[in-house]
């Protein structure tokens, strides 16, 4: 499809309230082409008809944009949406203070495009009386009083959509990207004659009725706290249980929460869009213990509790349509998942740097560890020189000279990426090796990056305060990729090391060591280590109690998962080498409340020397007194509210929980100390 196609199709979209076929969407968005493109389809017959048809079909499901009924109809996010009910509850700090605050409270049921300030409330009141427009106010706050509010988005995505509420947050959040503005403010509804009328107390509902998806307007009304009973909640957490499993197996871990939340709210069926109901935020937070929000590369997914999102062993591609151009197939191929846009970026980057030949443009887009025959040279060639024919008379200079510098840094970032990738797919170290989702923060790097090239790919430069977003926007992935890249030349480092010992070793020893990966499941806490063979699971034990500054004295097991989904329990004086794995690699290892995956790895034959060590890792390590992961999130995000997290106002109110040793600074920074963790093995092993 082109683009005057796509467009078509995503006004279709939001304009369709019924399920439609293939042939209806496929005809509508004929209409829409130009008249010499109508007639061309019309000689052509059926068959052109049908090969748009097949590019609709794969583009639908390839986008995540609407939802599949059957093999021959979708159902549109409007369709899917408009006419159901979802509730929304206040906080008591909202209720204090008169207001609600829309943030996150509508996800998945509004129109994705449109920001929550945005958004229209009618309150429907008293039998009878007709619906009111709620009014909007202000509500002043430190920025991370608000972000609960917006966390469904994404933790990481909560400061963009305050940011985005009023240009004087852009301008606060701008002015340092390091450091959040002491305070911003942003839009809320005037709920206090609301609150007054309707008698509203805490644990009380509001039913959310939408109204029109399009524009994002919603008609509420109260629910009592104990108007819906406990078998009519039950049965909606069943559907939203049975709806979340689907969409993790089914899609995986999406391209973000709204589309996780989307399609969990479809698979879930009927029933899961009707009240009685919990919130989203409600079933998340407070009623599950099946789904958890965790860590994925740089941003976070919803995801099975207990368990990782599986790796990802090469860049992922969250932008490029299935209809990929010929060009865009060539570079994709070569692992460089970007568009045309892309491109043309690149080249207005050559009309900034004066250079007037493509193949300075092809060498900057595909580094040299990447090959390219001369048949994929010449197409790149000649795309890119009937794209500077075709944008230089254009091309200003002058208008370029505040956007042209930015897109050099972005393109600089992009081709570190693209070169780092290639060279971690060339096989020079076992991916085992590398940090947890490396190829998955190198990918959601370089989609940003591909998305910033493709904002300045255009004639028209961004405004001033645009630009200084972009700017602060590409500090941030480039300190990211620094973080990363360091990771990954630590691990490359040990990995050579590691094969030297093998290979150049002096005195080696008939000893086998291995390499294994320890994570708290739950939170984004691991580690690796090399350990011998002949280790036993009491000293294994041992091993990750010192690993994670836990004391060892509460109670543990040691078990393998069975083909047939059962548990093999090992014993303390099992050896690590005498371990009959019958799948993966796998050991789980339950203390306390916590629950620990050790993933079996490489194995090496050692030298004489060789002592039991850890090798990297990260994040601080949870007390072993606290609760479980749900527990350890809420006081590593010190949420001030005491929002859905049961009354937990500061760390402070659970400081016994967390020991005598506790540092609320490494705590809150996730700091992970190699050298203390291996001197005080030294002294064990």
């Amino acid at each position: 499809m082109d683009l005057e196609q796509e467009d078509a199709l995503y006004k279709f979209l939001e304009n369709s309230t019924e399920p439609f076929s293939l042939d209806e969407i496929s005809a509508f968005v004929l209409t829409t082409s130009p008249k010499g493109e109508v007639s061309r389809v019309l000689s052509a017959g059926n068959k052109r008809s049908k090969k748009l048809a097949k590019e609709i079909d794969a583009y639908l499901d390839a986008k995540k944009i609407a939802f599949k009924k059957d093999n021959h109809h979708w159902v549109s996010r409007r369709a899917c949406f408009e006419t159901a009910s979802f509730t929304i509850t206040p906080s008591r700090q909202e209720l204090l203070n008169g207001i609600l605050i829309p943030g996150h409270r509508c996800v998945p049921f509004a129109n994705p495009l449109t920001l929550p300030h945005r958004y229209k409330f009618y309150w429907k009141g008293k039998l009878g009386k007709s619906n009111i427009l709620i009014p909007m106010t202000t509500t002043e706050a430190p920025p991370e009083e608000l972000y609960p509010y917006y966390n469904l988005y994404g933790e990481e995505f909560a400061p963009q959509y305050i940011a985005r509420d009023n240009a004087k947050n852009e301008e606060a959040f701008n002015a340092d990207p390091y450091e959040d503005p002491p305070e911003v403010s942003i839009h809320s509804l005037d709920m206090r004659s609301i609150y007054r009328e309707s008698a509203f107390v805490p644990g009380d509902h509001f039913v959310v009725r939408i109204l029109n998806w399009k524009e994002c307007s919603f008609e509420i009304t109260k629910a009592g706290k104990d108007s819906w009973s406990f078998a009519e909640m039950e049965k909606w957490i069943e559907c939203a249980e049975a709806g979340f499993d689907e969409s993790f197996n089914k899609l995986g871990p999406g391209s973000s929460m709204e589309e996780q939340f989307a399609f969990a709210y479809w698979f879930g069926g009927k029933r899961m869009r009707e009240v009685p109901s919990y919130s989203l935020e409600e079933y998340v937070f407070d009623k599950t213990n099946r789904i958890d929000i965790v860590s994925y590369g740089i941003e976070t997914r919803c995801w099975f509790a207990g368990k990782e999102i599986p790796d990802s062993k090469k860049l992922q591609c969250f932008s490029l349509p299935p209809d990929r151009t010929l060009i865009e197939d060539i570079l994709f191929n070569k692992n460089i998942p970007v568009s045309e846009f892309v491109i043309l970026s690149f080249i207005k980057d050559a009309f900034f740097r004066k250079e007037k030949s493509p193949d300075q443009i092809i060498n900057r887009l595909i580094p040299a560890i990447i090959h390219i025959d001369d048949a994929e040279w010449d197409l790149l060639t000649e795309f890119i020189y009937d794209s500077m024919n075709d944008f230089i008379q254009n091309y200003s200079m002058f208008k370029d000279r505040n956007a042209g510098p930015l897109r050099q840094r972005v393109i600089e970032l992009h081709n570190a990426i693209i070169e780092l990738s290639a060279k971690l797919q060339k096989g020079e170290i076992e991916t085992t090796w590398l940090p947890r989702h490396t190829f998955i923060v190198l990918s959601q790097i370089q989609n940003h990056a591909a998305a910033l090239l493709e904002d300045l790919a255009f004639d028209d430069a961004p405004p001033e305060m645009e630009i200084i977003a972009m700017e602060n926007s590409l500090d941030s992935m480039v300190d990211t990729y620094t973080d990363i890249k360091e990771l990954i030349n630590t691990a490359m480092d040990n990995f050579r090391r590691s094969n030297l010992t093998i290979i150049h070793g002096g005195k080696t020893s008939d000893r086998l060591w291995q390499m294994i990966q320890i994570s708290i499941t739950g939170i984004d806490v691991w580690r690796r280590a090399i350990i011998p063979h002949d280790l036993n699971m009491k000293e294994l034990h041992q091993f990750i109690c010192i690993g994670m500054d836990w004391s060892g004295d509460l109670r543990f097991r040691f078990y393998c998962e069975t083909s047939d989904g059962g548990k093999e329990y090992l014993h303390d004086n099992i050896q690590l080498g005498d371990i009959d794995f019958q799948g993966k690699k796998e050991i789980i290892y339950e203390y306390a409340k916590w629950t620990v995956k050790i993933i079996v790895m490489s194995s090496y034959q050692g030298e004489e020397n060789d002592k039991p060590r850890y090798v990297t890792g990260e994040g601080n390590s949870p007390s072993e007194n606290l609760e479980g992961p749900r527990h350890y999130k809420r006081l590593h995000d010190k949420n001030p509210q005491g929002f859905f997290y049961g009354g937990i106002t500061s760390i402070e109110t659970s400081q016994h929980e967390l020991g005598s040793n506790f540092n609320q600074t490494e705590f809150a920074a996730g700091v992970f100390d190699l050298e203390k963790i291996n001197n005080k093995l030294s002294t064990l092993f």
